[in-house]
């Protein structure tokens, strides 16, 4: 730690090069951070997912519904806890690009996914009333929505007998679980059928399974129950479901890993090409440290230490902002409303802060370790 206060002198020799050699680090890794944030988003609900639960949905495409009879009939499988089911809605409240999900389910789906927090008041409100419904909180406070509040949505999908809008009674505001989607609006199936006329069925099933071991033989053994039947199912994994599912916007974990990884190269050549420069620079004066007693493995240090000071300061500035940023403000919107830069995106962030550091200040380091003094005078 002695040996900081001459790193940064050092480092501040030619002012104008390093901060635009910090500005270009700090710019790279709000961009990872930023993409990391991004793909946590598109993919948390696959990181949540409960390794003890199923979704079956019809063999040919999710969008075709399946009989609401299913339910018992799943329900008596050997190795099935309990069912649920959720159809989705898609209506319009007051613009389409006001967009959040909407979904019709059954009394049983807060059994299945205890990741909502559900005040047990506005629960107990929620099933007395058919055309109660509840929301996440990001989207209540979006609309400045208040429990007791009537919602108009326009069906779009599901319409009424004679074309008005829905509308529903907010009995209750959720809170999700980190990374459970805290937009989503729920309301009863019961209601879908009445007003649409539509009864007996629905868009998907959610299985809880007593063995997670055992997912891929209940699986097979559920859709072995309706096979060539009308509606064939398949049934998989919600992790696997949330995966295919999320997938439809594109490899997103991929296009990060490319984007960053061309980035991180560029980088790497500017800020070694920078370490190169200044040690060119003040080679009489590496002579000079070496002459006065500084062994040849404490100037290389100096050398490294610089390199790692300049990644260290603009790298943890970039993540530090993408994580404030993320934290402070709802930026994913509806698209992404679990945008988020978690632990494992710091960590490997600050895995890259080192790695680079080190590659960047090896070349000039291990020249200033092979510097001879007689040669390092006659430069000057």
């Amino acid at each position: 730690m002695k040996y900081v206060y001459l790193i940064w002198r050092n480092l501040m020799r030619k002012k104008i090069r390093a901060a635009l050699t910090l500005a270009s680090i700090f710019v790279a890794f709000v961009l990872y951070g930023t993409l990391v944030a991004i793909k946590t988003g598109f993919s948390a609900g696959v990181e949540l997912a409960g390794l003890d639960r199923l979704v079956t949905i019809h063999k040919v495409s999710m969008i075709m519904p399946l009989p609401r009879s299913y339910l018992n009939k799943i329900l008596a499988v050997e190795g099935v806890a309990d069912v649920t089911h959720g159809t989705w809605f898609g209506g319009v409240y007051q613009d389409p690009k006001k967009f959040f999900a909407q979904f019709a389910v059954d009394e049983g789906y807060l059994r299945i996914y205890p990741e909502i927090r559900l005040p047990e008041e506005q629960k107990q409100a929620w099933l007395r009333n058919r055309m109660g419904a509840f929301v996440g909180r990001s989207t209540a406070e979006r609309f400045g929505w208040k429990v007791g509040d009537r919602i108009p949505i326009r069906g779009v999908i599901w319409r009424t007998r004679d074309g008005s809008p829905w509308e529903f009674v907010l009995e209750g505001i959720y809170d999700g679980e980190k990374g459970f989607d805290n937009t989503n609006f729920f309301f009863h199936h019961k209601y879908l059928e009445e007003v649409t006329g539509y009864e007996g069925i629905v868009g998907w099933y959610v299985l809880r399974i007593e063995d997670p071991a055992r997912s891929a033989e209940i699986a097979e053994r559920v859709d072995k129950h309706f096979a060539n039947s009308q509606a064939e199912t398949k049934t998989s994994t919600e992790k696997a479901f949330a995966q295919a599912f999320a997938n439809q916007a594109g490899n997103i974990g991929a296009i990060a890993v490319g984007v960053v990884s061309v980035v991180f190269f560029t980088l790497l050549l500017v800020t070694g090409n920078t370490m190169a420069q200044s040690v060119r620079e003040r080679i009489n004066e590496l002579g000079v440290l070496k002459t006065l007693g500084f062994s040849d493995r404490q100037v290389m240090g100096l050398v490294l230490g610089e390199s790692y000071l300049l990644t260290l300061l603009g790298g943890t500035t970039g993540l530090g902002l993408v994580v404030w940023l993320t934290s402070a403000f709802d930026l994913g919107g509806a698209l992404l409303p679990t945008l988020y830069l978690p632990w494992s995106g710091i960590i490997a962030g600050g895995v890259l802060l080192v790695a680079m550091g080190f590659v960047a200040g090896a070349m000039p380091a291990f020249q200033a370790l092979r510097l001879n003094i007689v040669d390092a005078m006659r430069r000057s």
